[in-house]
């Protein structure tokens, strides 16, 4: 079958802006294609790509999987490939106006009609990286709204938990309240006192104790918003006030290294550096990622020693320094003008205690 997804596309928006903002993303991919000479097509597959072209929907149906949704974007025009058991309802719910749809059997791979030989993501990934880095007006509403209500899933739970809650209920009270507005929890991570020291707690059934720790990784319209939460029932200790007031000031020296053009290996050295200078081993940040670019992916990149990419204006960021029993994350936008940059947190519910670190608001503990 070959359709063109119309008006019955109910869960896009066909404002002005989501057609402004596709047309952003075509121009963006075609200039690709021109850098790269003879070929005449590129072929979206991942799930961060194809997101983010078809300008979010849910592509695919296990999490687990690959996208159900391939994109060719040539010169004259765009196609999506899609298996023919899902094309109806990717059609009526999910794509954008405007597509090529053209079905390709279930039993078949996606890709076998997309063209003789067009590009592949592989051959230009760091290039798509690009594209994609410097987000949209829509994408940054979106992101916003998306960010803001992982925030309040985090308070709500955590304002209701109780000593003895098991982590898999504090996921599973998260889970339901992020289903509830229609975003996916991609990853959820929960420690109690007694795991409190492991950086990728996944949820067990320890009770939380006098103190735990919330992860959130959550995804809507292709965007993923990253946060985390700390919880005490009871006042902290002098360690652990004193351990958060610390990796506060590294997250500091990380928003202050995000600014335009900078190496994103060039923030991490700056994070690498804070830590002995807050009184950390100064090879904490070898024993977790400290996180990188945000968008499509959970992080797009991750900052490496040897990451060339550039921080942009308009980009999205999530920074996680750790330590055991300490961490801070929040998604941030990297604001402001090319002169005068901020950074601007958008994982934000004004219900959560904050502190001024470097000017800036930054949550500690809820003390219960």
């Amino acid at each position: 079958m070959t359709a063109t997804a119309g008006p019955a596309a109910s869960n896009h928006d066909t404002s002005a802006q989501r057609a402004s903002d596709r047309a952003v993303k075509r121009a963006r991919v075609l200039d690709i294609l021109d850098r790269a000479g003879e070929a005449d097509s590129l072929l979206l597959t991942s799930a961060a790509a194809v997101s983010w072209y078809l300008d979010g929907g849910r592509l695919g149906v296990s999490l687990a999987a690959d996208p159900i949704v391939a994109v060719r974007v040539a010169r004259d025009a765009d196609e999506v490939f899609v298996t023919s058991n899902e094309s109806a309802r990717l059609v009526a719910e999910e794509l954008p106006n405007g597509v090529v749809v053209r079905d390709r059997p279930w039993f078949e791979p996606l890709t076998v009609l997309a063209s003789a030989g067009p590009l592949r993501e592989q051959d230009v990934d760091a290039e798509l990286r690009a594209a994609r880095a410097v987000l949209l007006p829509g994408e940054r509403q979106r992101f916003r709204s998306l960010s803001a209500d992982a925030a309040k899933a985090a308070t709500d739970v955590l304002l209701d938990a109780e000593p003895t809650w098991s982590e898999r209920r504090v996921a599973a009270e998260t889970a339901q309240r992020l289903v509830a507005v229609g975003a996916d929890p991609l990853v959820l991570l929960v420690a109690g006192e007694s795991r409190a020291s492991l950086p990728h707690p996944l949820p067990t059934n320890a009770p939380l104790g006098r103190r735990a720790m919330l992860v959130i990784c959550t995804r809507r319209d292709g965007l993923i918003a990253n946060l985390s939460r700390w919880v005490s029932f009871g006042p902290l200790t002098e360690g652990e006030r004193d351990a958060e007031r610390r990796i506060l000031q590294v997250e500091a020296a990380a928003f202050d290294a995000t600014v335009p053009d900078a190496p994103l290996s060039d923030v991490l050295a700056a994070i690498a550096a804070a830590y002995p200078a807050n009184e950390f081993d100064p090879g904490q940040w070898q024993r977790h990622h400290q996180g990188g670019a945000a968008g499509y992916n959970g992080r797009d990149p991750r900052a490496t020693p040897t990451t060339p990419d550039l921080a942009r204006l308009g980009q999205a960021f999530t920074w996680n320094p750790w330590a055991p029993g300490a961490k801070v994350e929040d998604t941030v936008l990297l604001a402001g003008t090319p002169d005068a940059p901020l950074i601007e947190p958008i994982t934000v519910d004004e219900r959560w205690p904050t502190i001024e670190v470097a000017g800036r608001a930054r949550p500690i503990t809820l003390e219960r």
